[in-house]
């Protein structure tokens, strides 16, 4: 408390509150004003929250929060310990010991439902609180801890139960693909691991098709597979979004399909033909 409680004046001074004389009394000197004892203690002494009478100069006066107490009367509001020298923690109003205001106001762990204690770890996941040691593998039971873990629906599964269980496999290595992985036809692949079914080369990223369920990449495919112009003698495959022309089981790039003579595209115009040659009808009416 502020208050100072004096034995004796160096001087004539009266109480502020009923003008008595304070020469050689004691007194309570508060917000730099005198009172005699009994004036502090009937009109300026605080009243005690829990009894409600006043705290006396001869008392201690324990405060919290604007709030005072006698020292018999700060006791935790639901065990009734004294408080006056150990730790407390205020709620509502009210004042506990530590072990009172955890059991009725601190966090509770998902699991095991006990409180987390001043110093204790506290996990926390999609909105729920765990101890450390509560925080646990959905599949094998095994505590996860601090450690990595990866979600699966609702749970939390440790990095080799979800690997087990439930990761995606390399179509080809049948390997857990933890990255940079591809799909092809439903089925995913590492990026390393999705290559031409001929010279090998990695087709992430690149154009390919397949050939009898085997990924190639575009030149394997038009070397190994793909038609011939009859001009050029170079793959028809279409991976350039290139036209191509057809007639009488022989194919010509767009660009190729030519008359034989001056070269003009014969692409939707009539032509004939002398031989293995394409005409345009201005040329086949030309004589040899």
């Amino acid at each position: 408390m502020s208050e100072a409680v004096h034995a004796s004046l160096p001087h004539q001074v009266a109480c502020s509150l009923c003008g008595r004389q304070l020469a050689g009394c004691r007194y309570v000197v508060t917000e730099d004003a005198a009172a005699c004892t009994d004036c502090f203690e009937s009109r300026l002494a605080n009243e005690c929250a829990k009894c409600g009478a006043r705290i006396g100069c001869e008392m201690t006066d324990l405060g919290h929060g604007g709030r005072h107490w006698h020292e018999a009367c700060f006791r935790c509001s639901a065990c009734g310990c004294s408080l006056a020298s150990q730790p407390f923690l205020a709620k509502e109003g009210d004042v506990y010991c530590t072990s009172c205001h955890d059991e009725r106001f601190a966090a509770r762990c998902c699991r095991c439902y006990q409180v987390f204690k001043a110093g204790s770890r506290k996990l926390e996941w999609r909105s729920q609180q765990y101890h450390e040691q509560c925080f646990l593998c959905s599949e094998c039971g095994c505590g996860i801890g601090c450690d990595s873990f990866i979600p699966h629906g609702d749970n939390a599964c440790c990095v080799p139960c979800y690997e087990g269980r439930f990761a995606q496999r390399c179509r080809e290595c049948r390997q857990v693909i933890r990255k940079g992985g591809v799909t092809y036809k439903g089925q995913a692949f590492h990026s390393d691991c999705l290559v031409c079914g001929h010279c090998a080369k990695p087709l992430a990223g690149l154009k390919f098709t397949s050939q009898q369920e085997r990924p190639y990449c575009a030149d394997c495919f038009g070397q190994l597979f793909a038609r011939k112009c009859c001009r050029c003698c170079q793959p028809i495959t279409g991976f350039t979004g290139a036209k191509f022309v057809s007639f009488e089981d022989r194919d010509w790039h767009s660009d190729c399909f030519t008359c034989s003579r001056c070269s003009d595209s014969l692409v939707g115009r009539g032509f004939l033909t002398e031989g293995d040659a394409l005409l345009c009808t201005g040329c086949a009416s030309l004589p040899k």
